[in-house]
């Protein structure tokens, strides 16, 4: 059976490298093209081309999926079952159409909950107490196909969109070695999606990554945590983006916030952090980013004496 194996992040390498591991015949990896990355803008490939380069696998990255040359590019690898995982593009009828045993999708949410880019990362900002991976069917409508089996993974306090990413990745890779036999034996289940139970996880914006300090305490910490380590929060301070890689859980930090205070209000600042002024109490900013500064340590930017107790962050 020839598998060719559709993924971009760093997510979808475990998946691939089980394939790989457990004998499958994968025949090509598609991944999206070399993109600029860095202060000098070096092009880099992404980690599913770098894993297979390694494995002497041939690599297609088509800029556009929908192309009629990169349908008959992929074509001629003669797929009999695709295998996705946050490949990046939506594939026409045409690549749909192809193998026989379908194209499937590692999906890194509960379906039918958080269809589309964001999945992980709005599974934190909403404060979700679990997540996990789909494996689905794949049709015409944004991670709309058949189900095929989920693999539940819990949301603790600790974690980041980073740590969930890891997580599920490795669930994902399991899931698929566990389902792959009976897909191809044709016993697997297929569940249809309730539509009407559907929720969608657009990608992030920049607006997402701004913090209200009006929200409550709960909500800025699931909203730092969600955004990290890929882009982190964001407030303003005299007129600069002032980013926020880390804030302590509100949970193990009882407020000390007296009345009177707006949201933003830096309250105080000690060994514990950068104490701020939110809708219901405040929270503890452990890790920041200065404008045209590295990320550090919240200690060691209050050492610099530049921020002073009654600034206001918006």
């Amino acid at each position: 059976m020839n598998i060719v194996f559709m993924g971009t992040p760093a997510f979808a390498v475990p998946a691939l490298e089980s394939l790989l591991r457990e004998g499958y015949n994968v025949v090509g990896v598609v991944t999206q093209p070399d993109r600029p990355q860095g202060r000098k803008k070096v092009l880099t490939p992404t980690p599913v081309k770098e894993a297979a380069l390694k494995h002497g696998l041939p690599v297609l990255q088509p800029q556009r999926m929908r192309a009629p040359e990169a349908v008959e590019e992929l074509a001629a690898l003669q797929p009999d079952l695709i295998v996705t995982a946050a490949y990046g593009q939506i594939l026409p009828k045409a690549v749909l159409d192809l193998p026989q045993y379908g194209c499937l999708n590692i999906h890194g949410s509960l379906l039918p909950k958080y269809r589309g880019g964001a999945p992980i990362q709005r599974s934190i900002i909403n404060g979700e107490k679990e997540t996990g991976i789909t494996l689905m069917y794949m049709a015409e409508g944004l991670d709309t196909g058949d189900m095929i089996a989920k693999s539940v993974v819990p949301i603790e306090d600790e974690d980041t969109s980073g740590s969930i990413f890891e997580k599920l990745s490795v669930a994902g890779a399991k899931l698929l070695l566990e389902q792959l036999p009976l897909i191809i034996a044709g016993t697997a289940e297929r569940i249809p999606q309730n539509d009407e139970a559907s929720t969608y996880a657009s990608n992030l914006s920049r607006e997402d990554e701004r913090i209200d300090w009006n929200a409550t305490s709960r909500e800025i910490f699931n909203r730092v945590r969600g955004l990290v380590p890929f882009a982190g929060g964001f407030t303003m301070w005299n007129d600069e983006v002032f980013k926020v890689w880390a804030v302590a859980n509100p949970s193990e930090n009882p407020s000390s916030a007296g009345s009177g205070q707006v949201p933003g209000t830096v309250l105080n600042l000690s060994e514990r952090g950068i104490e701020v002024k939110t809708g219901d109490g405040s929270v503890l900013l452990t890790r920041v980013q200065p404008a045209g500064k590295k990320a550090m340590e919240a200690t060691e930017f209050i050492r610099g004496g530049v921020m002073k107790k009654g600034t206001v962050l918006s």
